[in-house]
């Protein structure tokens, strides 16, 4: 078996196959070289759209694209057959993740964002002295006792939430379907207006799909308070920028911090790099993937004895 891994990812070909495998490199952001279209498991991680398409429409053995993203939709939208298995990533970035996750909540509700800009400026802020010691003002600076909203509450979500309930949060989760998952109350899509007039943090893990598409819309933004503080380490797709920049520049909201955005790299005139009271790292939560090799090899061991792929999403 012919086995196609990217160049963008160090990983461990003595147990990605077997003696009867030929495990082959390639670049990511050029077409497949002509002597290895007939490869049957393609490893994409990082790779450009166009990369991606040429593979679909040139590799006509395929049987396994296993993406280490969590999230396969720039794999799902590049056309390969409906023959071809596509698995994701899902729990390999789980707790780089929420790690940044837990980061940017905290740089927000503390604003570390204002308390660089009076660092730059060789400023003492005592304004934001006075602000945060305020009682009035005590619950928006910190976690302790802050009602947190998780949209998206899957394997990331899963990691999450203990790290904030440590620090004092109250966690409910969001999905299409209520319950309890990994020991905290999880409301359905449904009831989320309803939870979110008593959110103070909101956090979005949501994937990118067609029904997630502007998910976080104007609708949304009002039904949060005016303190609320919204977190997006999902996918870019699932929020309405025009709709946040509007509740950031009309004071609707406290403070937002973006992870992700529709277009990326975000170009150097979008209006979001100037928006008020807006945090923006540049898609960096999950660019470590813990155990991609393992899941790689398991996925093509069960590929080749015909069993049930793990994370599959297509095919």
């Amino acid at each position: 078996m012919k086995i196609l891994v990217p160049d963008t990812i160090d990983l461990d070909a003595s147990l990605l196959s077997d003696t009867e495998d030929n495990v082959v490199v390639y670049a990511v952001d050029k077409p497949i070289p002509s002597e290895h279209r007939d490869a049957e498991v393609l490893v994409v991680w990082r790779n450009t759209s166009e990369n991606l398409t040429d593979a679909a429409r040139s590799m006509p053995t395929l049987k396994l694209v296993q993406t280490l993203a969590a999230g396969p939709d720039s794999v799902l939208a590049a056309g390969f057959a409906d023959t071809v298995a596509i698995t994701s990533g899902r729990s390999l970035h789980d707790r780089p993740v929420a790690e940044h996750a837990l980061a940017l909540v905290l740089a927000a509700i503390r604003r570390l964002d204002v308390l660089l800009e009076s660092q730059k400026d060789a400023s003492w802020n005592a304004p934001y002295n006075a602000a945060q010691s305020n009682p009035k003002t005590e619950q928006l600076y910190t976690l302790d006792g802050a009602n947190v909203t998780i949209w998206g509450f899957g394997s990331i979500a899963g990691r999450l939430a203990p790290l904030l309930a440590a620090l004092g949060a109250k966690v409910t989760g969001v999905a299409n379907s209520k319950g309890e998952r990994y020991g905290f109350p999880v409301v359905s899509t449904e009831d989320l207006p309803e939870v979110l007039r008593t959110t103070d943090v909101l956090i979005s893990i949501l994937p990118a799909t067609p029904e997630t598409t502007d998910s976080l819309n104007d609708a949304i933004l009002r039904a949060l308070p005016e303190t609320a503080v919204f977190v997006n380490v999902g996918r870019g797709a699932t929020v309405d920028e025009d709709a946040l920049l509007a509740a950031l520049q009309e004071g609707r909201l406290r403070v937002a911090a973006l992870d992700v955005t529709k277009e990326e790299p975000l170009p150097s005139d979008s209006r979001l790099w100037d928006a008020p009271n807006l945090i923006i790292t540049p898609h960096v939560a999950g660019n470590r993937p813990k155990g991609s090799a393992q899941l790689v090899t398991a996925n093509i061991t069960a590929l080749k004895e015909g069993r049930t792929l793990t994370n599959q999403v297509a095919g």
